[in-house]
């Protein structure tokens, strides 16, 4: 290993549709960027989107022994491109959150042997006794969903243990439908792992621990006590605890790189490897958070999580151990209808042009003159609503809204909705002057929605630009478990975020009653569903 100014920390994103290697130094300048596109890189796997969608519309799921492939396939691009492997300190990573890889009894001596001479994927072609591995898109397991809660108590006693009720994509219920429907490839399966620990474990070459953070996205950790859940084991399958083996706290080194990386591509063997986690983890870590602080990911789908001290059981959203800290939580909340439902309106209402979108948002006033907007263009996850509502100040519904009005009903409602859940996720939790809004994700560069959000939470908005939180915070996670200090040190030189919009005067009155009425109408229209 070289000395210390030219050490390099390397962090993996295995996302849904591509493999992404990202490398630092330790002035945390980004020095490498590769990646792998399942789709285009690995046509012969016949993926869309890096998944396949099955007859029946809801069984989603991919090829593992493609994450195999792709991993190699990256490896050799740096390779080839005269990557310095052997200055790299230490490696973590992320995978797409729900997902699940079945190792077939026995390949774990096949891992801790691998021949340098050959690529990994033809050495473990037939290591996986489920060969397609269910994603967090699969919708197939809500028999299982309701199973499961019923077994525990209830969605609420469910979500004390677990942080969340049951959902389809969560990796418990995926484990119960194959328990049941495939009994015989269940019990030859030596170990379950999550695509991040799977991930970890080709570096390792072992079977790599499923950290806590990850692991709470699972249906099956007691976020309390920081184990499995005895009871939800139960309820999912036989000898599981066996199967997934101890979780361990996120920054954990789990071992040093393996001897076929070392031989392969000149790995130092002093090399470490931390726990990987989910990559909605991993971006939190990315955007280099302190305590209190909540970041917005505007993007296909909108994400607010935050960094908080304490949890409170909730039906809507979702309570993780933080990564960064294992005796606090990460809080986050999803919803289904975010920049789809943004272009739509801005096809429709403002000529296809983000500029005169941009332009309306100024020109209306702060609340819409009464006006409210609730769009969910597709099935909403909270609340469980398929539709178009609009109401003018009364609360009267009506068919349409001139241009100007709908552009701004589209942003207002969606970040009430963001506020409004955020808040009940986090009991007692509101933002402020003090509070700082990270946001990120495509519409983080559109100023006049940046203002909305600022108006809206009442709060300043930073935005810095991290096109890969999730490879970039793998990075920092790799840097933070070697170096074992706080990790305020570790991000020291992270780019400071600009803030880039600060609430207008006035706006919190209007937007406290709005968020009333809102929160009213909502569940109007979800009790009529």
């Amino acid at each position: 290993m070289d000395g210390g100014e030219d050490r390099l920390f390397l962090g993996l994103d295995f996302s849904t549709q591509q493999i992404k290697a990202e490398a630092i130094n330790d002035s945390l300048q980004i020095v490498n960027e590769t990646a792998v596109k399942f789709d285009s890189d690995l046509p012969e796997f016949k993926t869309h989107g890096g998944v396949h969608i099955h007859n029946d519309n809801v069984t989603v799921t991919a090829p593992t022994i493609m994450w195999v492939k792709a991993f190699d396939l990256l490896l050799e691009k740096m390779k080839k491109d005269g990557f310095p492997f052997h200055k790299v300190a230490c490696i973590s990573g992320a995978g797409q959150q729900h997902g699940s890889v079945y190792w077939k009894t026995g390949t774990n001596k096949i891992l801790r042997s691998l021949d340098e001479k050959k690529q990994l994927h033809k050495q473990l072609q037939n290591c996986f006794s489920i060969p397609d591995s269910p994603v967090w898109m699969d919708a197939s397991t809500t028999v299982n969903c309701r199973e499961l809660e019923e077994k525990v108590g209830g969605p609420l006693k469910l979500a004390e243990i677990t942080g969340s009720r049951s959902f389809e994509r969560y990796t418990g219920t995926q484990i119960m439908k194959i328990s049941r429907t495939r009994p015989s490839e269940y019990k030859d399966t030596e170990r379950i792992s999550l695509v991040s620990s799977f991930a970890a474990s080709l570096f390792i070459g072992d079977y790599a621990p499923i950290d806590l953070s990850d692991g709470s996205g699972m249906n099956l950790l007691d976020i309390r006590t920081k184990k499995w859940s005895p009871e939800c084991l139960q309820a999912c399958g036989s000898d599981l605890s066996q199967k997934l083996g101890d979780p361990v706290p996120s920054k954990q080194v789990i071992g040093n790189v393996s001897q076929y990386l070392i031989s392969r591509y000149n790995f130092s063997p002093n090399c470490k490897v931390v726990a990987f986690t989910g990559d909605n983890p991993a971006s939190l870590a990315g955007m280099a958070p302190k305590l209190g602080d909540v970041v917005i990911s505007l993007g296909s789908s909108d994400t607010v999580f935050s960094w908080s001290p304490s949890h409170t059981a909730e039906l809507e959203g979702h309570i993780f151990v933080n990564p960064i800290d294992s005796n606090t939580y990460m809080s986050l909340v999803c919803f289904k209808n975010g920049s789809l439902t943004r272009e739509r309106i801005k096809d429709e209402s403002a000529d296809g042009s983000w500029d005169k979108f941009s332009e309306y948002l100024k020109k209306t006033p702060i609340g819409n003159n009464g006006n409210i907007g609730i769009y969910f263009d597709v099935m909403e996850i909270q609340p469980l609503v398929q539709g178009i509502f609009r109401f003018n100040k009364s609360d009267e519904k009506v068919t349409s809204f001139p241009p100007e009005v709908e552009v701004r009903a589209v942003i207002e409602g969606q970040m009430i909705a963001r506020k409004m859940y955020m808040e009940m996720e986090m009991r007692g939790m509101h933002t402020g002057l003090d509070t700082r809004i990270l946001a990120t994700g495509g519409a983080s560069l559109n100023k006049a929605i940046l203002q909305v959000i600022s108006d809206v939470f009442g709060a300043p908005v930073f935005v810095s630009d991290i096109p890969n939180s999730a490879g970039l915070g793998s990075c920092y996670r790799a840097k933070h478990g070697l170096e074992g200090c706080d990790f305020s040190e570790v991000v020291k030189n992270h780019p400071q975020p600009e803030c880039v919009a600060v609430p207008t005067e006035g706006a919190h009155e209007v937007y406290k009653e709005m968020s009333l009425r809102y929160r009213k109408l909502e569940r109007e229209i979800a009790n009529q569903q």
